[in-house]
């Protein structure tokens, strides 16, 4: 019976680490280029990852990295509108979703913008991508400029997103091939931060750290929430939550992610998340003192269930 017991012990103390994510394999550097250090919107294809850098401190300015999730093979995406390798159409960037329309890969990228457009669509083939169309964004009759944006749904006839703005997420659609127009939010629920567990134990600055981006998982209803703060990064996550989900909702209990770097201790930023083959990918904004070692990443052993 003693041995027993040590036996479910010891399954136990192995299910719980199981459970916490704390390591992660590099899959390539996204490094700065002539007008662009900031590393920000973060999606993860069935085949290929994409971050945009802009211009820091200035938005003006952003680039997109292509890189293969498996060989690491990267690139910096053409704007096929204007020729180069940069645009002026994504604001800051914070955080894309990729939609399919009509047999065509697309982009929707939230730009943070207080005037124009707070949502733009980039139609891309290969590593070229096209602006495709722009999009303002109103809460209650007023602008509003989300930092987060997961596709929901996509019928024949619309597009459904869910959009983060600070700890609350909103709902809004779209006509599937809308070039323009107005996406009216509503509220839906709150994400809880202040008390999650982190590996079993509340974070006590949890409340201080940056938000990011997000994504939700809309086949396993399952929303996925970076946050950071100089060194460190966090991931919480949320089960069954939905558009038509309200409150607040609770933060799993027995999974987590987290990095803490000595590596790059001046910063390790997780800007962005995406599931892929149920692996959960990321990019982040990496400094130590000798310089920035931005990129994309994968962490180890997780496989969304």
């Amino acid at each position: 019976m003693v041995a027993s017991v040590i036996g479910l012990l010891v399954l136990s103390v192995q299910a719980a680490q199981a459970a916490y994510y704390n390591t992660y394999t590099d899959i390539a550097s996204t490094p700065d280029t002539s007008c662009c250090t900031g590393v920000q919107g973060f999606a993860a294809g069935t085949t290929y990852l994409y971050s945009i850098k802009n211009h820091t401190n200035y938005d003006d300015v952003s680039v997109i990295y292509r890189v293969h999730k498996t060989t690491g093979e990267r690139v910096v995406m053409t704007n096929g509108t204007n020729g180069g390798s940069t645009n002026t159409w994504l604001g800051h960037g914070n955080d894309m979703t990729i939609v399919d329309i009509d047999g065509q890969h697309h982009m929707f990228i939230v730009t943070m913008n207080t005037s124009g457009a707070q949502l733009v669509r980039l139609r891309y083939d290969g590593t070229t991508y096209y602006h495709a169309g722009s999009y303002q964004v109103r809460l209650n009759g007023a602008v509003s400029t989300p930092s987060g944006i997961s596709r929901v749904s996509v019928t024949s006839t619309a597009i459904t997103f869910m959009f983060k703005s600070g700890r609350t997420i909103y709902n809004g659609s779209l006509p599937l091939r809308a070039s323009s127009g107005t996406i009216d939010l509503t509220r839906a629920f709150d994400l809880q931060v202040d008390g999650a567990l982190v590996n079993g134990s509340p974070v006590p600055d949890l409340g201080t750290f940056a938000n990011q981006g997000f994504f939700y998982d809309a086949a396993k209803k399952v929303l996925y929430y970076p946050l950071t703060k100089d060194n460190r990064s966090i991931v919480l996550v949320y089960r069954n939550v939905s558009p038509t989900t309200t409150g607040t909702a609770p933060a799993a209990t027995d999974l987590s992610f987290r990095i803490t770097s000595s590596a790059y201790s001046t910063k390790f930023e997780i800007e962005g998340v995406g599931i892929s083959d149920g692996k959960l990918y990321f990019n982040t904004n990496r400094a130590n003192s000798s310089g920035a070692y931005d990129g994309v990443h994968v962490f180890n052993g997780y496989v969304a269930a």
